[in-house]
């Protein structure tokens, strides 16, 4: 048992994913960013969250080179309200006055691994716009979007006779995507020396989330049994995530290894469950997709909490899993998942809590558990001030 993330940690990971079982703890970005601190020690470049990418290229743009404020880039660098969480605004000032002092080539970055969906999608106009302009070519795309609400209101994902992701018009804006993706490539010397390397891959950002706004609105349009509908969606979510993290290495391989933060569902190595609205989904996560194609360059910490006052969730019983590593951690720490080899699935959550209890094949896909006993209030609210561990 121990707080150091490099007990953990070796010289063959190229990314480690730390996984959080509820997105309404603030624990959990609290220890992230102690462990982000300890790896950053470690060589660590980068950090991923689980927002949108092009919002945060804003932060990025902050982290790196101090453009904007620290309040405008929490609005609107993150999306699903995460810009308003603590343990962000931390690590974005932590991340700003760490590069003020060093050079370009060892700077840490700011990415975003999501996109801007989930139970509503953005309209791809902006994306595409930026591309075509970055290109230099004469398309009017605002014609073939139309109203940009069409495309972001509630129903276009919810109901798919209200999608236009399988209209005429869709098909023709997914067919100039991937033409304008040809010619971003093909073009590539000319437009890197006129432009830069930077500004090539943040063109490359823009049309990949606007191809990727087209292929999720696609499956919001398919007339299918809806919990295999959802299963879809949720699975073309995690499949874009990690076509945006295998980008992101591809930007800082030369760098330095890249932190993921971001849920247990999106970046476990065995399958995804979810029960929403009556219907059972399952589907692929980030992590199993880029875990299988990068094997052991991938390590997964698995997140879980005992109890957490601020979301009702009360002791784990004794005989879970989360109640094994209750009774040895009095703030938080990480253990081996062999550690915790007889015990049962907590079966006391509920669903407005958004935890996600540990099972025995989440554990059997991790190189390492991370346990956070009693939420906000053992947990250190900036890195270097956290409990001992027992």
């Amino acid at each position: 048992m121990t707080q150091d993330i490099r007990d953990f940690v070796n010289d063959s990971h190229d990314i480690v994913g730390l996984g959080e079982p509820t997105h309404r703890e603030p624990a959990f970005g609290q220890v992230r960013n102690e462990v982000f601190v300890q790896l950053v020690d470690r060589g660590f470049r980068s950090i991923a969250l689980e927002t949108d990418r092009v919002a945060a290229l804003t932060v990025n743009d902050f982290v790196q080179h101090g453009v904007g404020s620290l309040d405008s880039v929490l609005n609107d660098g993150f999306t699903h309200g995460f810009g308003a969480i603590e343990a962000n605004r931390w690590l974005v000032a932590w991340m700003r006055e760490y590069n003020e002092v060093r050079p370009p080539r060892e700077r840490l970055s700011f990415h975003g691994m999501d996109a801007p969906l989930e139970f509503t999608a953005d309209s791809p106009r902006g994306h595409l716009e930026y591309v075509r302009d970055y290109l230099g070519l004469d398309l009017d795309l605002a014609g073939l979007v139309g109203d940009d609400e069409r495309w972001s209101r509630t129903e276009a994902v919810m109901d798919p006779a209200e999608s236009p992701g399988d209209s005429p018009e869709a098909e023709r804006l997914r067919a100039i995507a991937d033409d304008m993706f040809t010619s971003l490539h093909a073009r590539a010397p000319g437009l890197i020396a006129a432009t830069s390397r930077a500004e090539w891959h943040r063109a490359k950002t823009y049309l990949m989330s606007g191809l990727g706004l087209l292929r999720y609105h696609r499956q919001a349009a398919n007339r299918i049994e809806n919990s295999q509908r959802w299963s879809r969606l949720s699975g073309t979510r995690d499949a874009l995530m990690a076509q945006n993290l295998l980008d992101i290495r591809d930007i800082e391989t030369r760098r330095g290894p890249t932190v993921v933060f971001a849920h247990n569902i999106h970046l476990q190595l065995s399958p995804s469950h979810m029960n929403m609205a009556g219907m059972d989904l399952s589907w692929f996560g980030t992590g199993a997709i880029v875990g299988s194609l990068l094997g052991g360059r991938y390590a997964f910490v698995v997140g879980s909490l005992g109890c957490g006052e601020g979301i009702g969730l009360h002791d784990a019983e004794p005989d879970t899993y989360e109640g094994v590593l209750q009774q040895r951690f009095r703030t938080w720490g990480l253990t081996a998942p062999d550690a915790v080899d007889t015990a049962v699935a907590r079966t006391d959550a509920t669903p407005e809590q958004g935890y996600f209890p540990l099972d025995r094949a989440i554990l059997d896909g991790a190189d390492a558990v991370l346990h956070v006993s009693g939420g906000t209030a053992t947990t250190a609210s900036t890195p270097g001030a956290g409990g001992s561990d027992e």
